[in-house]
């Protein structure tokens, strides 16, 4: 199947008062599996009646999956905003990296905007990295009171997560959720994201722990006493 142009077709059916849509994601990147859907970021003024500005939907049509992130001009400017404040841009990557399939003049202009600012990188401040760092501390002397093996799958899962997220903001780097994870880790250093992954995946909890020390120690340090949040 050509999903550009079933992208093209849905988009005529279903938001043909989009001036831009873009498919992003594994479609994009023709990293297609089984069982992907396509992504569409659509932008239009006159996209929802009354005074709706954005909308995240997901449809299925001939047996495709459609994932659809759409906004108005202010619904893109308010959305974007948020996921840079929370390090997350998912939306801004999608408008910098995807196909347009429909384009027009705020295309340009958005990508103008936001791409010095993806390039940038996310700050992360002295106040967030001690408050991370607070949470790192307690969820691994959680980890290793825990003796409860599914405990131990959770705290240690929470902990993967909040690690890499520290690791990739103290780089200057932007994070991710679920498979984008991993692979921004991975992106950033792949040897220490070996070295934190490879204690995980043996469920060698100890030196698990040891690495997220290393870690935490390397952003800073544990912070436990005195803290206020």
């Amino acid at each position: 199947m050509d999903h550009l142009a079933a992208a093209e077709r849905f988009v005529s059916e279903r938001f043909p008062r989009a001036t831009t849509a873009i498919v992003a994601g594994s479609t994009a990147r023709g990293e297609r599996t089984t069982t992907s859907d396509i992504d569409l970021l659509l932008l239009g003024d006159d996209l929802f009646p009354g005074d709706a500005t954005s909308q995240a939907s997901t449809h299925v049509v001939d047996g495709e999956i459609f994932e659809v992130f759409a906004y108005t001009a202010d619904g893109f400017a308010e959305w974007a905003g948020r996921g840079m404040a929370q390090h997350r841009p998912v939306i801004v990557h999608m408008l910098l990296e995807g196909t347009p399939i429909r384009r027009d003049r705020l295309l340009e202009e958005l990508r103008a905007h936001w791409a010095p600012l993806i390039e940038a990188g996310p700050t992360l401040t002295d106040a967030e990295s001690r408050f991370r760092r607070y949470v790192i501390t307690d969820v691994l002397d959680d980890l290793r009171d825990a003796q409860d093996p599914l405990e131990q799958r959770v705290e240690a899962s929470l902990l993967f997560e909040r690690t890499a997220e520290l690791m990739l903001l103290a780089a200057g780097r932007w994070i991710a959720t679920g498979k984008w994870l991993p692979r921004r880790l991975r992106a950033l250093d792949d040897v220490r994201a070996e070295l934190l992954s490879a204690p995980l995946l043996a469920g060698d909890f100890d030196l698990f722990a040891a690495r997220v020390e290393a870690e935490l120690a390397r952003a800073g340090g544990r912070v436990q006493d005195g803290f206020v949040r």
